[in-house]
């Protein structure tokens, strides 16, 4: 008898009225949130403007979303072409479906149109929002508990999920939370890299593949538990071989990226830091004005006291009346005549 386990929800689904809330889509929707909200507060430390991650990101995520759900219909293409199975139910991305690995290739397509549009470059774009990602990833495993799915193996543990649903095959019980082993390694893999970006300045892509090195080790333990229905290789998940190999190809890059281009790249994003924009403007106003004031200051000075060339204070336009009243000329001219005279 079980003392304590982790309950699941009677249902994915919340209705407000007549519209339905799946918490399968509510943790997406959270999750990518949270990442467009951490790249930008990491971008802008970058040099980067406000706004651009999430300009970026209406790029990336549709693409992302399309990218992981032909992967995992691809992958699982059984569960919607095989006999008695519909195939309209492979646009049903909220009953579950997304694989992380078709999200962040086709994610990271759109993220180099959206980059490419802007003059930025992919690699520091992708450094920015890594542990924006693995957040998302950790948000998001949680609904497959709204939908009762990716759990591993049959357990009595204390932390045990209980499965309650028996459609597609399940046999309800209590089994390992592999969406929560998940969830928590996502959330260590972004500490990982927010603490090696700043210990070693990562740039270039390298924090991004770190995050990627990092979740594939997990995702190769974690996906060994599971017990879901997929295809075998040579006694492996086929999940198992990308994580090997997508690991591999994370870690070379970063070698072969700190021998190339080590250090970090010095500017981010073209203009963020000649103060374009409404603000600087604004502010080239102000600037303009106060320039011209002091000059007309400068100007006004100058002609109330005029230098000669010794730097001496010359003879200013106004007689000086310590002196007492010129003569005019004209006395003066009647009284040399006269002399002559």
């Amino acid at each position: 008898m079980e003392l304590a386990y982790i309950p699941s929800p009677s249902s994915g689904v919340l209705y407000l009225g007549p519209v339905p809330l799946r918490g399968y889509a509510f943790c997406i929707i959270i999750g990518v949130f949270v990442a467009v909200w951490l790249g930008n507060k990491r971008w802008i430390a970058r040099g980067g403007r406000a706004g651009t991650v999430a300009d970026i990101a209406v790029w990336a995520v549709p693409f992302g979303l399309v990218g992981g759900r032909l992967y995992h219909v691809i992958t699982d293409y059984q569960l919607y072409f095989s006999e008695g199975r519909d195939w309209v139910d492979a646009f049903k991305i909220w009953e579950g479906g997304l694989g992380i690995w078709g999200a962040i290739a086709l994610g990271a397509l759109g993220a180099w149109i959206g980059c490419r549009r802007r003059g930025i470059p992919l690699p520091a774009y992708a450094d920015a929002i890594a542990p924006g990602i693995a957040i998302a990833q950790a948000i998001g495993r949680w609904g497959n508990w709204f939908n009762q799915e990716l759990y591993g193996r049959a357990t009595d543990l204390p932390w045990a999920v209980e499965i309650t649903s028996s459609a597609d095959g399940r046999m309800p019980g209590t089994y390992h939370p592999t969406f929560l082993y998940e969830s928590l390694w996502c959330i260590g893999v972004a500490l990982l890299v927010i603490w090696a970006d700043r210990r070693f300045t990562l740039g270039h892509g390298r924090a991004f593949a770190l995050y990627v090195a990092g979740y594939c080790a997990g995702r190769f333990w974690i996906e060994y538990m599971r017990v879901d229905e997929a295809h075998h290789i040579f006694g492996l998940r086929l999940n198992n071989w990308t994580a090997v190999l997508v690991f591999l190809l994370a870690v070379l890059y970063m070698v072969l990226s700190a021998r190339k281009r080590p250090g970090r790249e010095a500017v981010v994003e073209p203009g963020a830091g000649d103060g374009e924009g409404p603000a600087a403007d604004a502010g080239q106003t102000d600037g303009d004005a106060a320039g011209k004031d002091a000059s007309a200051e400068d100007a006004t000075t100058e002609d109330a006291t005029d230098t000669d060339d010794a730097g001496k204070p010359g003879k200013s336009e106004k007689p000086d009346e310590s002196e007492g009243p010129a003569e005019p000329e004209e006395s003066k001219d009647g009284a040399g005549s006269a002399k002559k005279a």
